[in-house]
């Protein structure tokens, strides 16, 4: 059996004793713990087995400068980076099973950053004394496949109740590190793999698009279209994990002109084109935004609104903002190696968009179907259906054209 490798990524001049503790532990479990140090000064006591100088030149400078240097923000910066590079090429290399760190506030920030830098379904989990602060586990898992462990107790001095956190991450991270890897997985699986987002208000289409894609032999992985989901969905696009991709709920390329909340930033809808997969994309949400309540002015305020609960509101969005939409789709679709199908529902963009509520302006959609007529490269095809978005016609119109694009 080949012995599991696995990181640890933590400050020693802060976190010695308690790193070392968590690396003989590993060690006691039979895998191979490799120590990787960000401290921006110097530690006393035992050395790392990656050691702050190396971490640095990987960063593109030098622990000397670092050293001299009494700008945080940027040290921070060069040891994520440098840590990041070394991390992802040992992946890369077959010489790292699984991640793990231990810290508070600003180790947990910086660790977590060097575990999204590998790829999704590598083990990591993150031991942190301030994953339960407001705010906080949000920023540290993001879009990584981070598992947070909270402490509870400052990370300071080895208690027995310390060293029981300690205890169950090791078996913990081990345990996770022995699941056989996605990239053994058979290529041919991978090959069957397809991408769709989901939303609350095309979720009936989603789910006929995926139980019939399913039925067919695909698997079709779902991703939250609410700003970090489908921002994930890019990065494992990116990774080469899908065969193609079905985005029923592109409204985050609004939201990121808009400054809206489900805002994905400012690559949303390029991964696909980018490694050349194919792509049905429709247009749930697209005629909606939902910028925060704080920053609703008296345009926001007049505008038609659908209230989806008591916390959340979609506004009605402005032809000027259909017509902007309609720009950016053009500019990002238009960089796709492959030839890209765009679905217009006629009927409604979703169930919230349907006749007789405040918001349905098909006129008004045509602003947007316009501008990508006028933008749209000819390779790319806009394809209209006599129906609304959640009705089974038009999820059979995508499941159709689907069997035929992602066809190996």
């Amino acid at each position: 059996m080949i012995m599991k490798n696995i990181m640890i990524v933590s400050t020693l001049d802060t976190k010695g004793a308690e790193t070392f503790y968590l690396r003989d532990r590993i060690k006691e479990l039979g895998r191979q713990p490799i120590v990787l140090d960000l401290s921006m000064r110097l530690a006393e006591g035992p050395s790392a087995d990656i050691l702050p100088q190396r971490v640095a030149e990987a960063g593109g400078s030098s622990f000397e400068e670092i050293l001299l240097s009494r700008e945080r923000s940027k040290n921070t910066a060069i040891m994520t980076k440098g840590a990041s590079n070394l991390a992802l090429d040992m992946w890369r290399e077959g010489k790292l099973d699984g991640i793990i760190g231990i810290g508070g506030s600003t180790g947990s920030l910086m660790a977590t950053d060097v575990m999204r830098a590998l790829p999704f379904g590598v083990p990591k989990l993150m031991i942190s004394s301030t994953a339960a602060l407001p705010g906080m586990s949000t920023r540290y898992i993001d879009t990584g496949d981070i598992a947070l462990m909270h402490s509870v107790v400052e990370i300071s001095g080895l208690s027995d109740i310390l060293k029981n956190v300690i205890d169950r991450s090791a078996h913990a991270i081990c345990a996770m590190a022995d699941v056989p890897s996605l990239r053994e997985q058979d290529t041919n699986k991978k090959g069957r793999a397809i991408a769709i987002t989901m939303l609350g208000p095309c979720e009936k289409c989603a789910t006929m698009v995926r139980t019939s894609l399913e039925a067919e032999g695909y698997q079709v992985i779902g991703f939250s279209a609410a700003g970090i989901g489908d921002r994930a969905m890019e990065n494992m696009i990116a990774q080469g994990f899908f065969a193609g991709v079905i985005d029923l709920a592109p409204g985050a390329v609004i939201e990121h002109l808009v400054g809206g909340m489900r805002d994905a930033g400012p690559d949303r809808m390029e991964a696909a084109g980018k490694v050349g997969i194919p792509q049905i994309i429709s247009v749930c949400g697209v005629n909606h935004i939902t910028p925060p309540k704080s920053k609703y002015n008296d345009d926001l305020r007049g505008r038609r609104k659908y209230d989806l609960d008591k916390f959340r509101s979609w506004l009605r969005a402005s032809p000027d903002e259909l017509k902007r939409a309609a720009d950016a789709f053009c500019e990002k679709l238009n960089k796709s190696k492959t030839p890209v199908k765009v679905m217009i529902p006629l009927k409604g963009w979703s169930s919230v968009d349907i006749p007789g509520s405040i918001t349905y302006d098909p006129m008004e959609d045509q602003v947007f179907v316009d501008g990508l007529r006028k933008g749209l490269n000819p390779i790319h095809e806009i394809i209209e259906v006599d129906a609304n978005m959640e009705e089974e016609l038009f999820a059979q119109r995508v499941v159709g054209m689907g069997l035929a694009m992602f066809k190996t």
